[in-house]
């Protein structure tokens, strides 16, 4: 049995999005192998529940010194620490020259893109490459579009039952209504599938900047009647339990946490041809898939799915297996323990 390891998560947030649930998720999933393992950063009244039952220890992170100051707490006798984006990869370099002096340094790469668009920020960059021991990547598409070597490492989901109940006939859309996530292509789509008329609805989960334009467009569109803006929530499981059909439209998704759980529950997606959606979902999925804004094609999937029961079902089945087989927590864990094992090896820490 591998000796037991004490691990700090590091996230500069107050928030609870696909990284807090990310971090949580994980975190659970390494004390469950029986390491130790702390927590900083993420909002206390969401990650705390995520958290709850675990041994996991929770610290606030919602700025670079609370993290900083979280890490000067925790630090000592640590075998790793893992931050996670770029701030809260600041704070962990920035305590590598003193707290956590000699402890390895892990970094995981959620976002396709470099870091540092500012002068600062390219300067934060360098000292973060210089620091840290080993980099992972949520996904392929993510590790392709980052500077420097990667381990790709897919994150799990936990294996949720099939809903009892019936399904709706809803498509539903759940994520964050900012401009990136790109939900005026879904809303477009579905109200070119003209599936509001068969009496299907569209579900919209999610709070943003952007949601009093999002529903101007539903209205333009004639489709305020059978939107619902739900805003946040906390039971998007739930949710997802009772859908017909998942509309996944943003561009950019590193791998996309929503997919893997709608693919847990037996929820079809139709997502966009781009970021991590080709790594996550089954191969017969991707027939339904649509160029990035392209909302006639999109428009056209939910509606040849709509109109197919049993191609749902195979969809539905298909995705639960593979995410079963890959997706899954216990893997993601035994994966990221090999890579501190390996820093920890290298380094002699």
């Amino acid at each position: 049995m591998s000796s037991r390891l004490r691990v700090l998560h590091a996230i500069r947030s107050d928030g609870f999005a696909g990284v807090e649930r990310h971090v949580a998720v994980l975190a659970r999933a390494q004390t469950q192998q029986g390491h130790a393992v702390v927590v900083i950063g993420g909002g206390a009244d969401q990650m705390r529940p995520a958290l709850a039952g675990s041994p996991v220890t929770w610290m606030p992170g919602q700025t670079v010194p609370k993290v900083l100051q979280g890490l000067i707490r925790a630090g000592g006798g640590a075998d790793v620490v893992h931050a996670h984006m770029t701030a809260a990869e600041c704070a962990a370099a920035a305590a590598s020259y003193c707290p956590t002096r000699g402890t390895p340094l892990v970094v995981t790469r959620h976002f396709a893109g470099p870091r540092g668009s500012s002068r600062l920020g390219g300067l934060a960059a360098k000292l973060i490459v210089r620091r840290s021991d080993a980099q992972i990547a949520i996904s392929g598409y993510v590790a392709d579009r980052v500077e420097g070597a990667s381990t790709v490492i897919f994150p799990g989901v936990a294996s949720a039952d099939l809903p009892s109940a019936e399904r709706e006939p809803v498509v539903l859309i759940a994520q964050r209504l900012e401009a990136e996530k790109d939900t005026a292509t879904a809303i477009e789509a579905f109200a070119r599938s003209e599936l509001a008329a068969r009496g299907w609805r569209l579900r919209i989960a999610g709070d943003g900047s952007l949601r009093p334009a999002l529903e101007r467009q539903a209205a333009e569109l004639g489709i305020a009647q059978s939107t619902e803006f739900l805003g946040m929530r906390t039971d998007v499981s739930e949710l997802m339990g009772a859908a017909g059909l998942m509309l996944a439209p943003c561009a950019v998704e590193g791998l996309g946490l929503g997919v893997l759980e709608a693919m847990s529950v037996g929820l079809p997606v139709v997502a966009s041809r781009s970021g991590g959606h080709l790594e996550t979902l089954p191969q017969p999925a991707h027939r339904f898939c649509f160029r990035p804004g392209d909302a006639a094609s999109a428009a056209a999937a939910l509606r040849q799915l709509a109109a197919d029961p049993e191609a749902r079902g195979a969809l539905a089945q298909q995705g639960r297996q593979r995410q079963r087989e890959i997706f899954v927590p216990a893997a993601q864990a035994e994966r990221t323990e090999a890579v501190y094992r390996s820093v920890i090896e290298r380094t002699g820490a």
